[in-house]
């Protein structure tokens, strides 16, 4: 690997890592943060309905930079792939990070949003629930799939 490319290689693991600890950090800290203000405010300030809705702005503008990180894993991936550089786990994971990122970005965020704008009676619907508790479940994939696609970068840089 030349050293123009490895300095490719490690711009890139570092912004997955980036991307996987602010997804992280977003679902696991902010979120409990977020909607327990009750207990850091000492009173009910916020109801569970505008706690949402700044969680949601959280994730909307996380969704930012998991379309860059989608745009990134295509580039970078698909020249390692056309390179042949590529072996079944990675292939495997890269597709979970592709479709988890865009699930995520474009289908449960605007959906999420789509639903708040509809009011609060919307956010307790079975629908809202539904599609929320899909969105956790998407998040938890993106996350473990994205890892793989770290390690597994890692291991073939580090040869």
């Amino acid at each position: 690997m030349n050293k123009n490319f490895r300095m490719v290689t490690m711009a890139y693991l570092i912004f997955l890592s980036g991307v996987l600890g602010a997804m992280l950090y977003a679902g696991i800290v902010v979120t409990a943060v977020t909607f327990h203000t009750d207990a850091w405010l000492g009173a009910d300030l916020l109801t569970r309905f505008q706690e949402g809705q700044i969680m949601t702005e959280n994730f909307l503008r996380l969704s930012y930079v998991v379309n860059v990180l989608i745009v990134m894993v295509v580039l970078y991936e698909g020249y390692k792939f056309k390179k042949f550089e590529r072996d079944t786990v990675t292939k495997v994971a890269t597709f979970f990070v592709l479709a988890t990122a865009l699930l995520f970005s474009q289908y449960y965020i605007p959906d999420i949003i789509s639903m708040q704008h509809q009011g609060e009676a919307a956010t307790k619907s079975v629908a809202f629930l539904n599609t929320h508790k899909g969105s956790e479940i998407n998040s938890k994939i993106f996350a473990l799939s994205l890892l793989v696609l770290i390690v597994q970068n890692m291991r073939k840089a580090c040869k």
